[in-house]
């Protein structure tokens, strides 16, 4: 592990959908990449162009339902209208579950909760996420926080784009085994 890529050989997984929310897709992927990690955006369709809610385009690398929990370190789960969909398809939550049993990173941001919500894996975890699903956190069981961003063991969750610097410095953080505050 080099300082300039201190997630090197790390893979991680991204879900993509219709109106992913643009910013927290990019943005975390592109600053994994960064650090060295390999990242795997899988939508519902392989090989399919999905359009961000502000019109970015992102073309899913892999079917969700090839993807497997043994080939990745942790998931990362963007916001915007995409979760409340994918949070309904099977293979969505039993990776999520499978992620959060085996204390492999399950990030997400603003309405990405809605995922690890329906996947069932949120009780008695620390979480922030979109001030709009705070109700459906806290009932899901999760504390609730008001910050940046929230890290609990292998969970991180933030708010919303404005917190992105903070999302993505925690998940390199957490996955390097730097040491981190929350």
């Amino acid at each position: 592990m080099s300082h300039n890529q201190p997630l090197a050989d790390q893979r991680f997984l991204m879900f993509v959908g219709d109106d992913y929310e643009d910013l927290e897709l990019w943005y975390p992927k592109l600053r994994l990449a960064e650090a060295g990690a390999h990242v795997t955006v899988a939508g519902l369709k392989g090989d399919t162009m999905y359009r961000g809610k502000n019109g970015y385009p992102c073309r899913s690398d892999a079917s969700i339902a090839l993807m497997e929990n043994d080939d990745f370190h942790g998931v990362v789960i963007p916001g915007g209208f995409m979760p409340d969909k994918l949070r309904r398809d099977e293979k969505v939550k039993s990776l999520v579950r499978e992620f959060a049993e085996s204390e492999k990173l399950v990030a997400a941001i603003c309405h990405g909760g809605w995922i690890p919500i329906s996947a069932g894996v949120y009780r008695g975890v620390r979480v922030t996420g979109s001030p709009g699903i705070k109700d459906d956190l806290v009932n899901a069981g999760a504390i609730w926080k008001d910050a940046p961003v929230v890290v609990d063991r292998n969970f991180i969750s933030s708010r919303k784009p404005d917190d992105l610097p903070e999302f993505c410095r925690a998940i390199i953080e957490v996955m390097s085994g730097a040491a981190v505050g929350t």
